[in-house]
């Protein structure tokens, strides 16, 4: 399944609404492989209306559809995957009722906890934060590219790096054994998506 796991996935602004469809429609066209759909603080129609869009467009242009946190709405909408955080579903229980075709991530931040995920079934692991970032409230101190590489080697799963990734900080991340990198900011926040999310592909062919 590692070719379903591309090696940029482009996480939706939380925020979600036009402006987030209207970014994630620029990073699909300019060639990211993986969109995940994460919104908070909405209900489960705003959301289940919400990751129908993104998916529709994804299938459309040949891009991964992951829902973060919530299998029943993947499946409800047709998505490919499934991310889990650590007050999610069990990986396990997911693998269970998703079956084998499902693409089911698990979120690691030291190399017990990813041989754990990965022995329940996970077939990617989000690690992070790899630097310090405010997409996210809450999130605990950063592991820095050593604690990326700590789990890298641990495992043998892709693994993306998360938390305040820049393009200028892809080749690092890769060199200490990252498989691809996950990003919010590094797109949404850009004054042109797509040239963002150009750039960030450019960076991880020429590192990879």
């Amino acid at each position: 399944m590692s070719g379903m796991i591309g090696r940029l996935h482009v996480l939706t602004d939380p925020r979600g609404g036009r402006a987030a469809l209207a970014t994630l429609a620029a990073a699909v066209a300019a060639g990211a492989p993986v969109v995940q759909v994460r919104r908070k603080h909405c209900t489960d129609r705003e959301l289940y209306d919400f990751a129908e869009v993104v998916a529709d467009f994804c299938a459309a242009a040949g891009a991964t559809c992951i829902v973060n946190d919530r299998l029943d709405v993947a499946l409800a909408v047709g998505a490919a995957g499934t991310h889990l955080g650590a007050h999610d579903l069990p990986v396990a229980a997911v693998r269970k009722m998703a079956g084998p075709d499902h693409l089911v991530g698990g979120t690691a931040r030291n190399p017990r906890q990813a041989r754990e995920l990965v022995a329940a079934g996970a077939d990617y692991l989000g690690v992070g934060p790899a630097y310090a970032t405010t997409t996210k409230l809450g999130l605990p101190d950063p592991i820095g590219p050593a604690g990326v590489a700590a789990v890298a080697a641990a495992v043998d799963v892709p693994v993306i790096a998360i938390g305040g990734v820049t393009a200028e900080r892809v080749p690092e991340l890769l060199a200490v054994g990252a498989w691809g990198v996950a990003v919010t900011a590094a797109v949404s926040e850009a004054a042109d998506p797509a040239a963002a999310t150009e750039r960030l592909l450019q960076q991880l062919d020429r590192a990879r």
